[in-house]
């Protein structure tokens, strides 16, 4: 039996700020066509385009015109802005807002939306974005859009609702010229767990990677980490170490509060959320449950809900584990990704938006 015709689009997208393609891969996965990508970052170009069977751009996204994105959409179907500013400017760890030079990239995304002006826009960031100066950013991209005619959603996302075996929050944005967006759906009532994910991969070791995908590979651990490793227990903490073994900076009173670094995850719930440094096991708690060594690559990109085959590098490529890890920790979870553009593909649907004609 021949299969049938692919169905068509729901509809056209251009992903601004895309690494290496998560959130691009969640909305095709939903039904939609990617157009394009644009991101400062040439070395995501191979897994962008590879995973989204589209074409990746090196540009920095504050430069860019209105008329280059709106050059990628045919106008035969709806369109759709997608994009994920940099975090790390509203991350918790950091206060001084105006210190950092990327901070008003969500404003520039904002003003650059409005002028392409397609029928959908979505942004993801962290909850952070609400609060302290950064609310005013906030309060700031979401009326330039009003403003512009859209109807603007938001919510605190709980990834771990969305099939991403994960602890993590993330604000997701969804803005609409037809209707005020709904709120995502879960598609998941039970969080899948550690387990679930990793429990089928290949045992490996400490600096060694699976045979057959090199991006399974667990980063080296010196002499006294390893021993250390093989001291904690899955959900546990450095307090359950001999005294010996302790950090100089928890043998002190001031340190004894940080207890969420050099951890076993647990197998029978949601991964910690993944940061850029998750390969680390004195990063956070990101010692694999039994085995004695962090979670490899490969690990932390299924805990963010990429597919476990994502192609992150060309075939021979040696993978960089920091590079790599950067780009998992930055990613929108696929998971959260599909439950958004399946948001956006309810109202598609619902309202029967077609064609996009730009004036």
């Amino acid at each position: 039996m021949e299969d049938g015709p692919e169905p068509e689009p729901l509809g056209e997208v251009v992903d601004l700020f895309c690494g290496v393609g998560s959130l691009s891969h969640g909305l095709m996965r939903a039904g939609f066509d990617i157009r394009a990508g644009y991101d400062t970052d040439r070395r995501c170009r191979h897994a962008f385009e590879t995973n989204n069977k589209t074409t990746f751009h090196a540009r920095d996204v504050a430069l860019l015109q209105p008329e280059e994105i709106q050059a990628h959409f045919s106008g035969d179907r709806p369109s759709v802005l997608a994009g994920c500013a940099p975090c790390q400017p509203f991350s918790t760890y950091k206060q001084r807002y105006d210190e950092d030079p990327r901070w008003d990239l969500v404003g520039s995304f904002a003003k650059l939306a409005v002028k392409v002006a397609p029928d959908f826009i979505t942004m993801e960031n962290v909850p952070a974005l609400l609060k302290y100066k950064a609310g005013d950013v906030f309060s700031g991209f979401k009326k330039t859009l009003e403003d512009a005619g859209y109807h603007v959603s938001w919510q605190i996302a709980k990834c771990e609702m969305f099939g991403v075996p994960q602890k993590r929050r993330r604000l997701v944005v969804v803005a609409s010229k037809v209707a005020l967006p709904p709120q995502l759906s879960p598609t998941h009532q039970k969080p899948l767990t550690v387990k679930d994910a990793i429990a089928n991969l290949p045992a490996t070791t400490a600096g060694a990677s699976a045979v057959g995908d090199p991006l399974h590979i667990a980063a080296s651990l010196s002499d006294t980490n390893l021993r250390r490793i093989q001291a904690s227990k899955p959900g546990g903490t450095w307090r359950d170490w001999p005294f010996e073994l302790r950090a100089k900076c928890h043998q002190k009173s001031s340190g004894k509060t940080y207890s969420g670094v050099y951890a076993r995850m647990v197998w029978d719930a949601p991964s910690p959320t993944m940061t850029t440094q998750c390969y680390g096991y004195g990063n956070g708690r990101f010692g694999h449950p039994e085995q004695d060594r962090a979670i490899t690559l490969r690990e932390a990109a299924i805990l963010q809900s990429f597919p476990a085959n994502y192609s992150f590098l060309p075939a021979g490529d040696k993978p960089n584990i920091s590079e790599i890890g950067r780009w998992i920790g930055n990613a929108v979870p696929v998971g959260l990704a599909q439950a958004i553009g399946d948001c956006i593909g309810s109202l598609i649907e619902e309202h029967r938006v077609g064609t996009r004609t730009y004036a």
